[in-house]
């Protein structure tokens, strides 16, 4: 059931090593990290009912560790290793956008924003703080609701961006349903943040709408 008991051929290490990590599919390259299967079903068979079953591969590595101590085959170590993985991602892409202008790496952002909360089942609004030349100071999610709405105190986003000294903020909220288009509420709401937070001299960059397999910015949409 281990890797080694693979076909030469189908084994995704070796596949790996000659051809690239392009070149295997989600449920090859989890297949690596989890290295066994379970009674009756491969490693191969296991990770791509793994990634079935959370609706892709980002939906897995998004999964909490509740979710994934509920799959059969996943013990302590697999689930510890999986969290690891998506920790480190989340972590690079931060870095990554905190080293340049937020917007010079806008396929960054939308990915930084989606592996937080693309997949969570409820609404989360959060902000990122910028500097003044728009680097990265702080990301927070303030406020959840569940999947129909969420609210939103601009008093508390205001204390937030003087905490942070930022000069500018970029807001992000997923919408669960999977639509990334924004709503008539989504548009309002912008417009009440960036009236409260003029009043501090921090500016809105943009407001995102994030889902699993989505990023829209409303600033190309001419609503911010």
């Amino acid at each position: 059931m281990a890797l080694e008991g693979l076909p030469s051929d189908s084994r995704p290490r070796e596949k790996l090593l000659q051809r690239g990590p392009s070149a295997l599919s989600d449920a090859e390259l989890l297949a690596l990290l989890l290295r066994t299967g379970i009674q009756g079903k491969n490693v191969l068979l296991l990770a791509q009912e793994l990634v079935d079953s959370f609706g892709g591969v980002a939906g897995l590595l998004h999964s909490g560790a509740d979710e994934l101590g509920r799959v059969k085959g996943l013990g302590p170590a697999k689930r510890a290793e999986l969290l690891a993985v998506v920790e480190l991602a989340r972590r690079a892409l931060a870095q990554e956008i905190r080293q340049k202008p937020l917007f010079d790496s806008p396929q960054a952002v939308a990915h930084y924003l989606q592996l937080h909360f693309g997949h969570k089942p409820h609404e989360v609004f959060a902000v990122l703080f910028l500097d003044s030349q728009h680097r990265l100071l702080a990301l927070e999610e303030l406020f959840r609701g569940t999947l129909a709405q969420t609210s939103v105190y601009p008093r508390e986003v205001v204390l937030r961006a003087l905490h942070h000294h930022a000069a500018a903020v970029v807001l992000a909220h997923n919408h669960p349903s999977g639509t990334a288009e924004p709503s008539r509420a989504d548009e309002m709401l912008t417009q009440t943040l960036k009236s409260a937070l003029s009043l501090v001299d921090v500016r809105v960059l943009d407001h995102f709408v994030v889902t699993a397999s989505a990023c829209r910015s409303m600033a190309e949409l001419g609503l911010v």
